[in-house]
């Protein structure tokens, strides 16, 4: 894991578990302004697994909610650095950016925050991922292009229409015109509803 990053989860972790802590009352004063909101805002900060040259970013979309079927679709743009965790300073090379198609799975809860039916979902979800990278002065022997395809199980907080916050960890694999890389995943991902303006006469 990148020593850059580390902190910054530690801090959104902490977040997230005082955001989902409060999400009940939260639910209970916006639910007329978000029920049945299928946009969201779409956060994160991603990075690949493993020693010397990783990949560390952050990340920002657009997330669908379809009624039926998954549980979401995303698009969103990635922008970050390359890391080299063998290096005490000086460890940051070069930019990368990707693009991101994703699908979400229906979450399988394990537990809830609050008694009523607005309770907060805590459980797992799984995540596809179809990425295409582009970079500049690379230190990886990946070269300036090329395609991610990620499965990326998660522990997920809040369902429905609520703000859902996950942190996701899994095996990606990138193509090239050489030998597929195989690297390890992480991401701490966050979603923010859009509340649905009602219309007045």
């Amino acid at each position: 894991m990148g020593r850059s990053i580390i902190p910054t989860l530690v801090a959104l972790g902490a977040l997230t578990t005082t955001l989902a802590a409060q999400s009940n009352t939260a639910q209970a004063d916006s639910a007329q302004a978000t029920k049945g909101s299928q946009h969201a805002i779409g956060f994160g900060l991603v990075a690949t697994l493993g020693a010397n040259w990783q990949i560390e970013s952050a990340e920002i979309g657009y997330v669908h909610r379809p009624a039926r079927g998954v549980a979401a679709v995303g698009i969103a743009a990635r922008l970050g650095t390359f890391m080299n965790e063998s290096a005490m300073i000086g460890g940051n090379q070069g930019f990368v950016f990707a693009t991101t198609l994703s699908v979400r799975t229906r979450m399988k809860s394990i537990a809830q925050f609050g008694a009523d039916e607005h309770g907060t979902g805590i459980g797992f979800d799984l995540t596809l991922e179809l990425s295409g990278y582009l970079a500049a002065s690379s230190p990886m022997t990946l070269g300036s292009r090329w395609l991610g395809v990620s499965m990326l199980p998660a522990f997920s907080v809040g369902s429905g229409s609520a703000p859902h916050f996950a942190i996701v960890i899994g095996p990606t694999a990138f193509f090239t015109s050489g030998k597929p890389v195989m690297r390890g995943l992480l991401a701490f991902r966050g979603e923010a509803p859009l509340a649905r303006r009602e219309r007045h006469p």
